[in-house]
């Protein structure tokens, strides 16, 4: 980011965290605490559509996700796989379905920022982050989304504070490049830096849109390995085409393809991968 820093950038920062929805247009704040997933599911999608100008972008999409799962989703180019994370934070209203966030959250009647607000983080493949400051203070921002930048960074934090930010360094593995511009940061290590600025706003669900793309190997491997340690704790749903990376992160998990806007097939990536529908759209021989 070689412009001037704006109050509007990094866009997952403005909207997110805990920013005040209202100041922002989007309504009242909504409690990440009352999350509902007693009977195990995080993320409903039920019987969505979405068009654009009589294109059907998404066809009566039923899709739920376990919390604390990590879930992969492949697909070709225009299955629908953009669009359907659009809907989960708000960006795109479906045409009609039902969309929740656990038990009782209606993501359909919510805006982008409330969304975010109520623990849903989204990933860009594009790494959006603040390259003139340093990695440590992106962190320190991503947790102080309620004040202006300069602000924010001029505020003395707390002891809490100081060990979240430490222990997110130690996690995506930046810990020797805290006080480094994050502008000077390797494609990969931008990635990993915009991951743990989301994880500084304590999501529930992490949406990753091609998370390995543009990385090198050694990145990659790494990139699993994060999302791995994640799992469990948080919910992923990652968008990827790298079959290699898919491989890696989704050993005993579900694999999801989607193909003109609905599930064309699901189960363990063996299943998936076999399936001659997918072979046919998708994967070819």
């Amino acid at each position: 980011m070689n412009a001037a820093i704006t109050e509007e950038s990094p866009a997952h920062i403005s909207s997110g965290g805990s920013a005040q929805p209202s100041a922002l247009g989007g309504g009242r704040p909504v409690d990440p605490t009352q999350l509902d997933t007693t009977h195990g599911v995080i993320l409903y999608l039920e019987s969505i559509n979405v068009s654009f100008d009589g294109f059907k972008a998404i066809n009566n999409l039923n899709l739920t996700i376990d919390r604390g799962e990590l879930r992969c989703v492949i697909g070709p180019n225009g299955a629908g796989k953009t669009t359907m994370m659009d809907v989960i934070t708000g960006k795109t209203r479906p045409d009609n379905g039902t969309a929740f966030f656990g038990q009782t959250i209606d993501l359909t009647k919510l805006s982008e920022p409330q969304i975010a607000h109520a623990g849903i983080g989204r990933k860009f493949q594009k790494p959006t982050v603040f390259e003139q400051l340093s990695v440590f203070e992106n962190l320190e921002l991503a947790m102080k989304t309620d004040k202006g930048i300069w602000a924010s960074l001029r505020a003395k934090l707390s002891g809490e504070q100081g060990d979240k930010i430490a222990a997110n360094l130690k996690l995506i593995q930046l810990e020797d490049q805290a006080h480094r511009p994050a502008g000077l940061l390797s494609h990969g290590q931008k990635q990993w830096l915009e991951i743990g600025m989301l994880l500084m706003q304590e999501p529930q669900l992490l949406l990753l849109d091609e998370p390995a793309a543009g990385m090198t190997d050694a990145e990659t491997e790494r990139s699993g390995e994060l999302f791995l340690s994640l799992a469990g704790q948080y919910t992923l749903v990652v968008v990827e085409h790298d079959m290699d990376f898919i491989k890696q992160i989704s050993e005993g998990r579900k694999v999801t393809c989607l193909h003109e806007g609905s599930v064309l097939s699901e189960g363990p990536l063996d299943q998936v991968q076999n399936d001659e529908r997918v072979i046919e759209v998708y994967l070819g021989r």
